[in-house]
């Protein structure tokens, strides 16, 4: 099956919960390190939050569950899966880290799912993908879930499904209908000026920005600190726990500024974000959508706001293109602070002639030594 839907209209449990409903009335019990439906996930934050999703939706099946992905020690999710477990959410990389090492068999999964399929193309999972099908029963069922479908997607697809059936929901509305974009024009070197100043706002109570980079979202993360902004930054650089810790604060309210790269555009599900921040514009206009995406849930509304420079320009275009809308842009009154002025060097450590007002000129030690020489032999 092929699903695309909106990001925040519930496709975790459109493909949680028919496979809870299968696998909690098998009658036969577990092999040894088997895994009955695998879920792969691009990111540690979206499977972990899958993960949780899960394990909420079977609290009362006696469905054994398990969690692979990178950044922690293997021994403990080793000693997960030594038993068998009905449903694998996992990272590709650290599960087939965890195949050559035999901690884990697949050949006997009947549910295969690869949410936020046009993600894991992204991030170049698509060979790890490849090698971890080939591992998996020809008869099983497969299913893709995306909010968007590139050509590349679709491609993928026909190598992995066999006569899909393709379930759209509201295919012609790209973004969510009640989340507010606007469009900021900011010259580059402002941007994090101006960013201080639009958070000023007290209606923006929890937010998330993005950034293009990892070394921007460090330092955008920096400067609302020093302006006295409660915010932490989120992006693959981090640790598993500092990554962690970045996103449990948002979650409970003790950071009200989320500051991220596309890292967190998907696996991001905290309730009532008010609003997103587009830093610097994505390269992949579906990104913008999965950005934006993460205001607006569960049937809110929700506010994207999106600064832009000049260097920008083919990134708005495309994105546009994408929602089939222009992004209504706002006039603003923001006047960035005036750069403080530093002193010019002195031209000799501050010396200066009284009679020529001139900076004196300092001699050598070699030039000093002659002088006394001469004045000796005189």
């Amino acid at each position: 099956m092929l699903g695309i839907a909106q990001t925040g209209t519930g496709k975790t449990a459109a493909f949680g919960l028919p496979i809870l409903q299968i696998l909690s009335r098998r009658a036969e019990g577990l092999a040894p390190k088997s895994v009955g439906a695998l879920v792969l996930a691009p990111t540690r934050e979206l499977a972990i939050q899958i993960d949780a999703e899960f394990r909420k939706f079977a609290k009362f099946l006696g469905v054994r569950h398990a969690l692979v992905f990178g950044g922690v020690g293997h021994q403990p999710q080793i000693r997960a899966l030594e038993k068998g477990v009905d449903v694998l959410v996992a990272t590709p990389g650290r599960l087939l880290d965890h195949v050559q090492a035999k901690a884990v068999r697949l050949d006997s999964v009947t549910h295969l799912v690869l949410d936020e399929a046009d993600r894991m193309l992204d991030m170049g999972f698509v060979r790890d993908v490849m090698k971890i099908v080939a591992l998996l029963p020809t008869e099983r069922q497969t299913l893709l879930f995306s909010a968007t479908m590139p050509t590349e997607v679709a491609q993928l697809s026909r190598r992995l499904l066999k006569d899909p059936i393709r379930v759209e929901v509201t295919p012609e509305v790209i973004t969510v209908e009640k989340i507010e974009q606007k469009l900021y024009r900011v010259a580059a070197g402002d941007k994090r000026h101006f960013l201080v100043d639009l958070l000023s706002d007290a209606a923006m109570e929890r937010v998330i920005v993005f950034t293009r980079t990892k070394h921007g979202a460090d330092r955008v993360a920096q400067h609302l600190q020093k302006a006295g902004v409660e915010t932490l930054a989120l992006h693959g650089n981090k640790s598993q726990g500092a990554r962690q810790k970045a996103l449990e604060g948002f979650k409970d309210g003790t950071l009200r500024v989320l500051v991220a790269t596309d890292i967190a555009a998907r696996g991001i599900d905290v309730a009532d974000v008010t609003h997103v921040v587009n830093f610097d514009l994505p390269d992949e206009p579906e990104a913008y959508v999965h950005r934006i995406g993460r205001t607006a849930r569960a049937g809110r509304s929700g506010m994207a706001y999106s600064l832009f420079d000049a260097g920008e320009t083919a990134r708005l275009k495309a994105i546009e293109r994408l929602i089939r809308r222009p992004i209504p842009e706002v006039a603003t009154n923001f006047r960035p602070p005036v750069p403080t002025q530093r002193p010019a060097k002195e031209a000799v450590r501050g010396e200066f002639s009284a009679r020529e007002g001139q900076p004196m000129q300092q001699k050598s030690k070699k030039n000093r030594w002659r002088g006394q020489q001469r004045r000796r032999a005189a």
